[in-house]
């Protein structure tokens, strides 16, 4: 995808460090991540829920680990998947040690459930003897005790002392290899707690608003999240957290980098809403394009516009580009150059026919 001028964002370079075969931070690109939703224990549909979300562009994956037997499947879950797995441990400290030696990339825990400081001490070690890396996850709903009682109510400045008391206790037992995350369902809140974060350390950062809800709520919520802070430079890894498939987080989380020109993957689509000037039934026209390039992997943008207000300008910008004419004289164009006329019910073939052959040069 192409970066224009007056998109490129300045990004805050942050510690680098290793999730697995996957850098975080530095000058590496920003991840995408997601979680499973199955029972870890059901070692089969796990591994292919996470082969799944490999295939749609995932980075790194989530499992939670909430009981014994779920982190002794992480053993047979790492042999036969590609991508780093993050362990997500809560309440029970020995679950993320378990998780470590079983083969796990990284260790999520949320400090505010783990316990006492030699609970967390004991978790350290054991990430340190796996090289494994850390997250430390605060969210604004399982805030340690004494925070509340001082602020009252979660707010971005109990998020930020909870990341850097415990960054502390990370960096007092040399232990420099872990990311950070202050989520929030509450947007504002979310947005205002990484920027004062961003300010006072220099670890990579994971973006995301938790429990943001459905596909179309979780989705407009994390774009507008995620969103303002990538735009100011914020950020190193994201999860877009969906009450939906978590294939569809994948493509949120990419959709959110393609429109802010820091990363692409798959078919971008260019489209008006369509009014009685279409000269193709462009909504429809579109639904059936997004089902047809699903597969597709290697960036490549389209324009489907349906008729010529606009259609020429779009087609400018794209790679290929379809403007809607009278009298079923639509037209194609390549890299901004007119290229055929072709009929309204020919349009489908002949759009995924161009992008095969595009996908191939």
């Amino acid at each position: 995808m192409e970066v224009r001028p007056h998109r490129i964002i300045k990004r805050k370079t942050t510690k680098l460090i290793k999730v697995g075969n996957v850098d975080v931070g530095g000058n590496s690109p920003i991840s995408v991540q997601s979680m499973t939703n199955t029972l870890t224990t059901d070692i089969k549909e796990t591994i292919n829920q996470i082969n799944s979300l490999s295939d749609a562009g995932a980075d790194i994956v989530r499992v939670s680990c909430p009981d014994e037997d779920s982190t002794k499947a992480l053993k047979k879950i790492v042999k036969e998947v590609s991508v780093p797995i993050v362990a997500d441990i809560h309440f029970h400290y020995k679950r993320a040690i378990e998780a470590a030696e079983m083969g796990a990339s990284c260790l999520r825990i949320n400090p505010g459930n783990i316990g006492n400081n030699k609970r967390v001490l004991d978790v350290i070690k054991a990430a340190k003897n796996n090289n494994c890396s850390i997250r430390i996850g605060v969210n604004a709903g399982s805030l340690d005790k004494s925070l509340l009682e001082k602020y009252k109510e979660p707010c971005p400045e109990a998020l930020v002392e909870s990341a850097q008391q415990n960054i502390k206790l990370l960096e007092d037992n040399s232990f420099f290899n872990f990311k950070i995350s202050v989520k929030s369902s509450d947007i504002f809140l979310t947005v205002k707690a990484y920027k004062q974060l961003s300010e006072v350390c220099n670890y990579p950062l994971h973006l995301g608003v938790t429990e943001a809800g459905g596909l179309l709520t979780g989705s407009i919520k994390s774009s507008i999240g995620i969103g303002k802070l990538l735009m100011e430079g914020i950020g190193d890894t994201i999860r877009v957290s969906l009450s939906s498939d978590p294939i569809d987080e994948i493509k949120a989380g990419y959709e959110i980098l393609k429109s802010l020109g820091i990363r692409s993957r798959g078919v971008n689509i260019i489209s008006c809403p369509s009014c009685a000037r279409q000269a193709f039934p462009v909504i429809e026209t579109v639904k059936l394009l997004e089902k047809r390039l699903a597969h597709i992997k290697k960036p490549i943008n389209l324009s489907i516009i349906g008729c010529v207000v606009n259609g020429p300008g779009e087609a400018a910008q794209t790679e290929i580009g379809l403007t809607g004419g009278g009298q079923d004289n639509n037209l194609l164009y390549l890299s901004g150059v007119p290229h055929t006329k072709v009929a309204s019910s020919e349009i489908i073939e002949k759009v995924v026919n161009l992008v095969e052959e595009k996908i191939k040069d």
